[in-house]
Formats: C-alpha cells, sequence, structure tokens
C-alpha cells in the first residue's frame, strides 16, 4: 500500500544545477516546495568540467544573478581561479570564467538548500508522474510513496536510463558512476511526450603528481578579480589562485586515434545517441581535422583537496588501453596516471519543441522542466533554464502574469527561444554569436537590464533593487556631465593626447567626444577632468562602453524596436493552421507543431518562409476582425 505524503505547491525532481535554481526560486517565494535526488551525493554536482562561466556561459551565470538565481554567488564562494576572456576583443563577447572546487561548490550549495525556509531536500527516485484531466496530481517513487503536488518541474540532467562507455566496458550509470533514473522514461512516453537520446562526455582525471609541468604553458587567473554576483566586490573575495596549465595534442597522438578509431563505441556504432557538435572527442576532432597536426589540451585542477587534473580538450570513449598511450603521447603527460577513465554517456531527455516559452510542457498543465532534459548542455544553460522554470511554476500557483524573456532582453531569451522554436537534433550550446543583440547584452550590463524583473518577480529584495536604480541615474548623468564638458587646446591637454599617440586638438572637444578616440577611455583622461568625481568601477565601465559604442548601440536599440513589434503580433493558442488555405504545407506541419505565440517566434522556426509569415499576417488580420465583429454581436444580443 503506498504511503502519501502531505501535500506540496512544488517538486523539483533533480537536484543538478538546473533543480537548485529550479528549487531555490519557488522555496524564496514562499511556495511549499520538495526536491528529489537518486543521491544526496550529485546535489549541485560537476561531473564534467571544473569551471562555470566562460564564452556566453558566464553572460548566463550573470543574468541568473540578476534575476535572484544562486548560481553567481555560489562560484564566488568556491572559485580557485578567475579569468576574463576576450579582453582583446569588443565588450559583446567579454566573458567571465572561473575555476571551480568541484567539491566546495556542491557542498556550498547544498548547505544554500537545506537552509532555505519552505525548501525540503530528499533522496528517492521518481518513477512516475501522476496525471489527471491534463494537469499534474502529483509523483510516485519507486518504494511507492506518493507525494501530491500542484507543479512538477523535471531537472533530470543526464541521469534518464543512463549508461557511461568507453570501448566495450558499459556501465549502466549516471555520471561519475551515480545511480541512474531507469523507470521514469516510460511514465513520460505513456503521457505522450516524444524523447530524443542524446550523448556527451568527460575527459580522464589524471595525478597531478605524475604531470611535467615545465613542458606546459602556464596560465595565471587575473591580478583583479571581478565577481560573478553584482552583491560582490571584486576586493572582498580576492583570494590567492591557483594555475592552470597549457599543451597540445601531436602527431602521435592522432596516430594512436586513428588506429583505434574501429573500437570506438561512437564510430562502431554501439553509442545511440546524437553528441554535441560544439564539445567533441579527440577521435572527432582527429576525424573532422585530419589537417590539424595539434589541438589545445588544457590541464585544470579539480579542486584545492585533491590532485586530480581535469584534462580539457581529450574527452574520449576509446578503450581504457587506447587512452592511456595516447594521454602519455601529450607534452607533460608522458608518465600521467589515470585516476579516472574518459567515457562517453548516453542519456534521454525530452524534444524541447513540446514545450511552451515558460518551460511548461504543452498539454499537461503544472508540468514543467529545465536544463539538460530539454536538449541543452551545460552548467549555465541547465542553470538558467531552472531558474525561468521555478520562476514560471510559480508565478502559475500564485495566479500571477508568466515571465518570458525575450531574445532582446537576455541570453537566457535567445536560449530557451532557440530550444523551442528549432529544430534541436543534438545537445544546445550557448554562444555568443547567437544573440542577435549581443551589444546589448553584454555581461556587465545584466543588472541594470534584469534586476527589476527580478524585483517585480519577488527574488530581489528592495534594498537591491535601489541600488541598480542609482547606479542608473549616476551612469546617466555622468554621461550627460561628459557630453556637455569642453576641453579646449590647452598645452596640458596636448602633451597628455600626444603621449598617447592621440592627435592633437585642433578646436575646443568634449570629454565625450575624446573617449570616443579607440586609444582613449574614460580613465586616462581623468588629469584633465578637473569636475570628475569618485565613482565605482561598475558605473565607469558602463560609461566608457555607453560613449565608445553609443552610435551602435543607438543602430541596434532600432533593430530591438522592429524585432518588438513583431513580438507583440501574438498568435491565438488554439488556432489551427491547417484552416489557412494560402499556407504551404510544410509551413503547417511545423506551426501545429511547435504553436508559435508570436509572428516573430513564428519566423525563427525553420521551415516558416517569410511568404509564409505574409500569408499569416493577413489571416490573422482577418481572423482579429471575425473576432471583434463576434463579440459586438453578443453584446448587442445582451449575451
Amino acid at each position: 500500500m503506498s504511503y502519501i505524503y502531505e501535500d506540496y505547491d512544488v517538486v523539483v525532481i533533480g537536484a543538478g544545477h538546473a533543480g537548485c535554481e529550479a528549487a531555490l526560486a519557488c522555496a524564496r517565494l514562499s511556495l511549499n516546495t520538495i526536491i528529489f535526488t537518486v543521491s544526496m551525493d550529485s546535489v549541485a554536482l560537476m561531473p564534467c568540467n571544473p569551471n562555470i562561466g566562460g564564452t556566453s556561459k558566464g553572460h548566463l551565470v550573470r543574468e541568473i544573478d540578476a534575476l535572484g538565481g544562486e548560481m553567481g554567488k555560489n562560484i564566488d564562494k568556491t572559485y580557485i581561479q578567475s579569468r576574463m576572456l576576450n579582453l582583446s576583443k569588443g565588450p559583446a563577447v567579454h566573458s567571465l570564467r572561473a575555476q571551480a572546487d568541484k567539491m566546495d561548490y556542491s557542498n556550498s550549495m547544498r548547505k544554500v538548500l537545506e537552509n532555505t525556509p519552505n525548501l525540503t531536500l530528499k533522496q528517492a527516485e521518481i518513477i512516475d508522474i501522476l496525471v489527471e484531466d491534463g494537469k499534474v496530481k502529483g509523483v510516485k517513487t519507486y518504494s511507492g510513496a506518493i507525494y501530491p503536488c500542484k507543479a512538477v518541474i523535471l531537472c533530470t540532467g543526464t541521469y534518464l536510463n543512463a549508461r557511461c562507455i568507453y570501448g566495450d566496458t558499459v556501465h549502466e550509470t549516471g555520471p561519475n558512476g551515480l545511480q541512474s533514473a531507469l523507470y521514469l522514461t516510460e511514465s513520460l512516453k505513456k503521457l505522450g511526450i516524444e524523447m530524443f537520446r542524446f550523448k556527451t562526455g568527460t575527459p580522464a582525471r589524471i595525478d597531478k603528481r605524475t604531470i611535467d609541468f615545465t613542458k606546459m604553458e602556464e596560465q595565471k587567473g587575473d591580478e583583479k578579480i571581478v565577481p560573478f554576483s553584482f552583491i560582490n566586490r571584486g576586493e572582498d573575495i580576492q583570494k590567492e589562485q591557483v594555475s592552470c596549465w597549457l599543451t597540445y595534442t601531436t602527431p602521435k597522438t592522432h596516430e594512436i586515434v586513428q588506429e583505434n578509431i574501429h573500437r570506438s563505441p561512437l564510430f562502431s556504432g554501439d553509442i545511440k545517441g546524437t553528441g554535441a557538435r560544439y564539445c567533441p572527442s579527440i577521435e572527432d576532432k582527429v576525424v573532422r581535422f585530419p589537417d590539424r597536426d595539434r589541438h589545445q589540451v588544457f590541464i585544470e585542477p579539480e579542486g584545492n583537496y585533491t590532485n586530480e587534473m581535469y584534462i580539457s580538450g581529450l574527452s574520449s570513449s576509446l578503450p581504457e588501453d587506447v587512452q592511456v598511450r595516447m594521454y602519455r603521447s601529450v607534452p607533460g603527460l608522458e608518465k600521467a596516471e589515470i585516476v579516472r577513465n574518459a567515457y562517453a554517456i548516453e542519456y534521454d531527455c525530452i524534444n524541447p519543441a513540446q514545450l511552451k516559452p515558460t518551460l511548461e510542457i504543452r498539454n499537461i498543465e503544472g508540468f514543467f522542466s529545465a536544463g539538460q532534459f530539454n536538449g541543452s548542455s551545460g552548467y549555465e544553460e541547465a542553470a538558467a533554464q531552472g531558474l525561468m522554470a521555478g520562476i514560471n511554476a510559480s508565478m502559475k500557483l500564485l495566479g500571477k502574469e508568466p515571465v518570458v524573456l525575450d531574445r532582446s532582453e537576455a541570453y537566457i531569451g535567445v536560449l530557451i527561444d532557440d530550444l523551442i522554436t528549432k529544430e534541436t537534433m543534438e545537445p544546445y550550446r550557448m554562444m555568443t554569436s547567437r544573440a542577435e543583440y549581443r551589444l546589448l547584452l553584454r555581461q556587465d550590463n545584466a543588472d541594470l537590464r534584469l534586476t527589476k524583473i527580478g524585483y517585480q518577480v519577488g527574488l530581489i529584495d528592495k534594498e537591491r533593487y535601489q541600488a541598480v536604480v542609482n547606479k542608473e541615474e549616476t551612469i546617466r548623468k555622468e554621461i550627460k556631465r561628459l557630453e556637455s564638458t569642453v576641453i579646449g587646446a590647452k598645452s596640458e591637454v596636448q602633451e597628455l593626447l600626444k603621449s598617447l599617440n592621440s592627435s592633437p586638438l585642433t578646436t575646443a572637444s568634449t570629454l565625450a567626444d575624446l573617449i570616443r578616440r579607440p586609444e582613449l577611455n574614460y580613465e586616462v583622461l581623468k588629469t584633465i577632468d578637473t569636475q570628475r568625481e569618485d565613482l565605482p568601477d561598475d558605473v565607469i565601465e558602463q560609461v566608457n562602453i555607453n560613449i565608445k559604442y553609443d552610435g551602435y548601440i543607438e543602430r541596434q536599440k532600432r533593430q530591438v524596436e522592429q524585432f518588438r513589434k513583431q513580438e507583440n503580433k501574438k498568435i491565438p493558442e488554439n488556432l489551427d493552421y491547417d484552416m489557412i488555405p494560402s499556407l504551404r504545407i510544410e509551413a503547417k506541419q511545423k506551426l501545429n507543431k511547435f504553436k508559435p505565440v508570436s509572428i516573430g517566434q513564428a519566423s525563427r522556426i525553420s521551415g516558416v518562409s517569410p511568404a509564409d509569415i505574409s500569408v499569416l499576417l493577413v489571416y490573422l488580420m482577418q481572423y482579429n476582425s471575425k473576432e471583434s465583429s463576434a463579440i459586438r454581436k453578443e453584446y448587442r444580443n445582451g449575451i
């Protein structure tokens, strides 16, 4: 006989990066929440790379923080090295990346979960989602216990029917040898949910004592720390940092791989799941880039209290004997001892085309999903989705409007929109090139873009919100001052410009115009800016960027205005596209499948042409006219 527990508002399944953010959001919004994990050791687990952030992923982490999420705060507490990437390029692609102490990161997040009011953390495997009349009613565990609830957020990561593979060795486990979830997939299929089979992988871990670092290039962290969380200051979280190291594969490495490619389950057919294109194994690299004589290999520490080193760039599913020879062919790894073998992992996930923009599964009310279960890859992508699923499940239960970020507001908006409108046939990875408005969606201004939304939701307190309002006003006033402050061609001005290899003034100029010169910036002009006040570094950064790139920023804002006109043209949820005679058959099929909420979203669906959009616009004008006529008629008849 099943034991029935007390009612919960929200059940979160999975305590990885998505599950943690989802559960914290719900609990912090005063909903009675329980989060399940197959193992307490898997809470906020980092089973693959030991870092948070990176190109475009750093943007996601700072957006999570600006909305009231936890990932940024947690990595600020547990980082062991921090670097700002792409500083030689423009500010749109600057991305923060931090090496984490894996154990510290997991333990720190678990401590937050265990001490959050309204939140229960429990070890149990969920095997069934209970649905009645198209609505979620609860979940059932392997032991038969039932947990009634009003909403479920599925964040199973790579655990569903997971199996880890290298060579002929197959372990029916989740990542790091943890228990996989074997029964939930069948329950989901019975609910009519379409599933995919995806694959990811991880490289070997090597004993630090067997590595010769003298043959590698040392990579140190930044001297000046930039926090992920906007509530932290760099000087407050400054610490002694560890080094990473760079080496390269050799022709011998590639020869070993090529000679044994038939033994790789990726090429023998033993692995059925689709892997991530942008995170290839060494087998993929050697096959796809036969002319390359070397590939980068980064040696990264897994934490302060372990000798395990993560060998980034050498992910593999080759047999153990091949792995040993392959790793030892890399300069500095000639005597390497493997602590954990590299492996590929296959798992079940959802076809994300079945999701609404809120991450609620269509046709099942109260059922949300997030993370790698949605076909994405990466800790950061997972956490971002978890936060949004948690927010929207909460908004639904609290009777409030959902929160949907569009592509012009956040990288999170790009991520979710891509997942639900583009046919994702491989694990999705966020990249800066996916964001059309990346000059506006910089990682440095995430607080200015999103903190107000976090405040309206209830995840940001009034003090933090007011600090952002004050920051906005300070930036505005300082830009206005610089635009109106005129500098004459005085000798000290000319000398400064000459020392900076900048052309001398032939007439008076504003400080703003000087800042716009490529070789100048706000900081280097401080000696001739007599009215300047001391301002925080983050304000100075915004002032400098907004002045230097004002022409580009204004152009992109105009593009956003056009984009939003399309986004604001809503499509009725129950529209039957088969009833629109002039639409092409492919367009009808795709539109019926994805059920876009706006003309803008419809235009981004593969297989829907501009001509189809024109037909749809004409039809909607007629549809809305008929709807209005029907309403007026009902009103006249007193209905």
